[in-house]
Parts: C-alpha cells; structure tokens; sequence
C-alpha cells in the first residue's frame, strides 16, 4: 500500500500490485480488507517527522490499526520497521524534536509484542541510499548507520525466517550475511 500514486509503476516493476490509499485515515474494518488474504504485514510507512500529532496518527495509531486489523484478518506474521534505540526507555529529551517519533514507535512496538501476532520488530540504524552491503551486524551496542536495502533486504530474510519471530533485531551494516544474521543463534 502506498499513498502517492506517482510511485504505483516503480511498485508494479518491482513484481508488486500497488494499492493507493492513506493509512493515516484508514479504519481497522478498512485496514482488514486491505490485508485479508495476505501472508504477511510489513509496516514501514512513517509520517516523516515535523509534525508532533501527524507523527502519532501514522507512527502510532495507524500501525496499531494495522495490527489489530491482521490479527482480526487472520494475517498472522506482521513485521514493524522500527528504529535501533526504539524502547519504552528511548532517554530521548521530551524538548528534542525526535521524541515525539521515539514516543510512537516505543507504543506502537510495545503493543505489537503484546499482541498474539507473529512479530519480528526490526531496528535498523540510520539509514542511508549507499549501495547495499547484502551484510549486517546484529550485536552492535549502538546505532551506526545502514543501507535502505539493506533494511529491505533484511524484511524479506526475516519473512523467510521463523526464527526472527518474536524477536527484535537491531543492526547496523556490517560483515555478516543477512540471512545469517537474523537466524536465532541460541
């Protein structure tokens, strides 16, 4: 789903069949009909800051929206593209632009892992347009920066994965293969 119809060509080359609408006034009932029938959701739609109540609205209540509408849609398997510091204790400064963000995408984890949902929560750092290292590092302590495809990357390792449920991972780009990475290793 997709809210800017200039980008619905780029959707289809990609082997997709793009739905226009705007999750940000979407419903549960009309969110359920948008993802009945699917194996999956990804959430990784953001209102790209500036705006503190449009910040919630999309990063917050829509997500939860489409969470509440998979498990009534019987989607089981729902992936949340979040960020590497994203926790209920972000210690982001309630005066710093950021916090509003990291106040939504704290609620909005912390419900989907509450959830019965197959969830994997990712945490990928900064992103970046460099050319993808097909590499990630899950153990590093903190945020560096990471390729956007290989966050894309990452989604589809992680949806091929039933290791990666019920798990959140944080990376940065780094050395170790990306399916490798994300397999539950204990």
């Amino acid at each position: 789903m997709i809210r800017n119809p200039d980008q619905a060509e780029d959707v289809r080359a990609a082997g997709a069949e793009p739905r226009v609408a705007d999750i940000e006034h979407l419903d549960v009932d009309a969110l359920v009909d948008v993802v009945r029938g699917h194996d999956a959701v990804v959430w990784s739609a953001g209102a790209g800051g500036g705006d503190a109540a449009r910040t919630m609205a999309v990063d917050r209540d829509a997500a939860i929206r489409t969470m509440d509408a998979a498990a009534r849609a019987g989607v089981p398997r729902y992936v949340m593209v979040s960020y590497f510091g994203a926790s209920r204790d972000h210690g982001v400064d309630p005066e710093n632009a950021f916090y509003t963000y990291a106040e939504a995408k704290s609620q909005a984890d912390e419900h989907l892992r509450e959830s019965e949902l197959d969830w994997t929560v990712l945490g990928p750092s900064g992103l970046t347009l460099d050319p993808p290292a097909g590499a990630i590092d899950v153990d590093a302590e903190n945020g560096e920066t990471v390729a956007r495809a290989d966050v894309a990357a990452t989604i589809a390792a992680v949806l091929a994965d039933d290791t990666t449920i019920r798990r959140t991972i944080r990376f940065n780009t780094g050395t170790t293969p990306i399916a490798e990475a994300v397999r539950d290793r204990s």
